[in-house]
């Protein structure tokens, strides 16, 4: 039960926005009572918080208040690094600053990342062993870009105080910095590395334990839940910010990859440390994978081909015999060279042995119904081979488990509700047929009929497959000559952006810029500073332009956002929903789509003047007989399929400045 000397959450949010010079906000009201419900209960809770309610706020306040009640630290994991540094720089600082007076100490925090974001010291100061001379994909001393980096590293070594690799700007390869870091596999362990007293990684995790709030990042936080040791200190409560994101975060965590470039690594790894006739073995192995791989079509393997299968168990047979020649793990651990190169070539093997393991074991399942993973071949590009990949078709059941049933969980977003529900992302989560858990939509404070019109060109044909149709790339000219520029463009694919680039960049007399051409940063920055420019990007651009101002009065989405049809893992699962008597269309295809365009249609409303207009280009966000689930999944913006009407608004926005 909460402290009743301290301040309620009602009163800490007073003095806290009275503080930063904001005013009270409904939503931010609602969200902060419903978060420490929550707590206080116990329970789960899913909020969707619109742009400008001030969701942060209202979930740091119950959450601070928390930390000093429990004297346990809360953990806040987000998806995206300016998230995390908007926390940590600025929202928190000044939080903090402006409770201590009402509570027992001012408030402390720290953010904590996974080991690999480190520099290691023992790694930097060259007591690592050497890599094989093959490993060496250059040499540090060549003046080259990747030698220069080196040498920044090098010299920023001898001066940081925390060894984060954000510190480095501008930011450096991981080529060159991998020279410097090991992953939480490879770490020899604080007690016996040389270096583990003044370990970064280990002294940022010591922080960690120390204060009311971790920041992290939803792998982390995955791999926290789903380890056997624990990365984050012991907690009770986290909150999940940009929760939309969390199922595709974590099933990066849990997909693993097999190629003959991993396989290479572990035989040279592996090295001089075991007789040479076993590592060749393994050497062959990779060597069959190769020709494999390289021969066979991209794509799912729902059926596992008996050259495959005999080539998979040829690996895991081969690395398998390689781990044991290696002997003991904790051979050599009263000197740190050899233990340091014995740890790497265990993981290394590891890695191949288990990924071959989980991917013969991937078939054999009686009906599509008891599959659990899905393994594809991707086709790779110029500098990354042709590799297999193995991912869960759900890690619903892992999250229920391992995250929701070890603490409280309050997720949280601008969108979650999709078709105007929380079920299709909570099904995801895991929490479908739990009853602890509650869904709520604290709304916006922006008007969105008044400041925004949905577009839905109810008049163009649909999108194929061979580029943007030319009527398109009339509708987007029109649009954007009404708006005076000021556009923002969202394509499906870098293809749909860089053709309507290079279309539109003869028809019109602004400024048009594609991702690509610069940094995203300052392609923003560019965009945001001047009013008549435009921007055009791909998916990766939705969630992460913040443009508020006249700067951007109109967002164009050239089609509805699904997935791929030849998208292993989302046809998979799509497959699987099915085959268990569910619409695998609406739950796996529709919700991907919904949340995107709400994603999308966000960037339109950033700060209370914003006035716009989002124009969808394709018709079957009015006609398809899925088209209301994605409607409800918008703001209510004022809709319209007439084409006048946002191109008379645009015009009317473009004189008032």
């Amino acid at each position: 039960m909460p402290d009743s000397h301290l301040p309620s959450v009602d009163e800490l949010l007073s003095i806290a926005v009275s503080a930063l010079g904001g005013s009270e906000r409904q939503g931010q009201i609602t969200m902060v009572q419903a978060v420490q419900k929550a707590i206080d209960d116990e329970e789960h809770l899913a909020v969707q918080a619109g742009t400008g309610t001030g969701k942060s706020l209202a979930y740091l306040v119950p959450a601070i208040r928390h930390a000093m009640d429990s004297e346990t630290p809360v953990v806040i994991s987000t998806a995206t690094i300016a998230l995390q540094r908007q926390l940590v720089d600025r929202d928190l600082p000044r939080l903090s600053e402006a409770l201590a007076k009402e509570l027992p100490h001012e408030p402390t925090f720290a953010i904590l990342k996974g080991r690999r974001n480190y520099l290691c010291r023992y790694k930097a100061t060259a007591g690592w062993p050497e890599e094989d001379e093959q490993d060496q994909l250059f040499d540090p001393r060549e003046v080259s870009a990747t030698g220069r980096m080196v040498q920044r590293i090098q010299e920023w070594a001898e001066e940081t105080e925390t060894g984060d690799r954000d510190e480095l700007v501008p930011g450096v390869s991981e080529q060159a910095w991998r020279q410097f870091s090991v992953s939480a596999q490879e770490c020899l362990g604080a007690t016996r590395c040389p270096s583990g007293a003044e370990c970064f990684a280990e002294l940022s995790r010591a922080r960690a334990g120390e204060v009311d709030v971790v920041v992290t990042n939803h792998a982390l936080l995955a791999i926290d839940a789903m380890g056997d040791l624990p990365v984050l200190p012991e907690h009770e409560v986290v909150v999940v910010d940009e929760a939309h994101e969390l199922v595709d975060r974590v099933t990066s965590v849990v997909t693993s990859e097999l190629s003959d470039t991993s396989v290479l690594l572990a035989v040279r790894r592996v090295g001089r440390l075991i007789e040479q006739p076993i590592a060749d073995q393994l050497m062959e192995a990779g060597e069959d994978l190769k020709a494999l791989l390289a021969a066979a079509p991209p794509g799912r393997i729902d059926e596992l081909p008996q050259v495959l299968g005999l080539t998979l168990a040829l690996v895991r047979d081969t690395a398998w015999r390689c781990i044991t020649a290696l002997g003991p793990r904790n051979a050599d651990k009263d000197d740190p060279d050899k233990a340091g190169q014995r740890k790497a070539a265990f993981t290394a093997l590891d890695e191949v042995h288990d990924t071959a393991v989980r991917m013969l074991e991937a078939y054999g399942h009686a009906s599509e119904t008891d599959r659990a993973e899905v393994v594809w071949l991707d086709a790779g590009t110029d500098r990354r081979p042709p590799a297999l990949r193995v991912a869960p078709l759900s890690v619903s059941g892992m999250l229920r488990d391992k995250l929701f049933g070890e603490r409280t969980v309050v997720l949280t977003s601008a969108t979650l509700a999709l078709g105007g529900t929380f079920d299709g992302l909570a099904a995801q989560w895991g929490l479908g047929d739990s009853k602890s858990w509650q869904g709520i939509d604290v709304g916006s404070p922006f008007d969105h009929p008044r400041a925004g019109i949905l577009y839905v060109a109810k008049h163009l044909p649909q999108p194929g497959r061979d580029g943007l149709p030319q009527q398109y790339l009339d509708e987007i000219t029109e649009l954007i000559e009404a708006a005076g520029g000021r556009t923002l463009g969202l394509f499906s694919s870098m293809r749909a952006a860089k053709a309507a680039t290079e279309a539109l960049r003869e028809r019109l007399d602004v400024p048009l810029l594609c991702q690509g051409d610069d940094s995203t940063m300052l392609l923003v920055k560019q965009f945001a500073e001047d009013e008549a420019t435009c921007l055009f990007g791909t998916l990766s651009l939705w969630q992460g332009v913040d443009v508020p101002g006249p700067s951007l009065r109109l967002v164009i989405i050239d089609r509805v956002p699904f997935p791929r049809p030849d998208d292993p893992l989302t046809s998979a699962r799509q497959r699987h929903v099915a085959a268990k008597g569910g619409n695998g269309f609406m739950a796996v295809a529709a919700n991907h789509a919904a949340l995107l365009l709400a994603q999308g249609a966000g960037r339109l409303l950033r700060a209370q003047d914003d006035k716009g207009v989002i124009a969808v280009l394709d018709p079957r966000l009015a006609t398809a007989r899925y088209s209301g689930f994605l409607l409800g999944s918008l703001p209510p913006f004022w809709r319209t399929t007439d084409p006048a009407i946002p191109r008379a608004a645009l015009k009317r926005l473009s004189t008032e400045g």
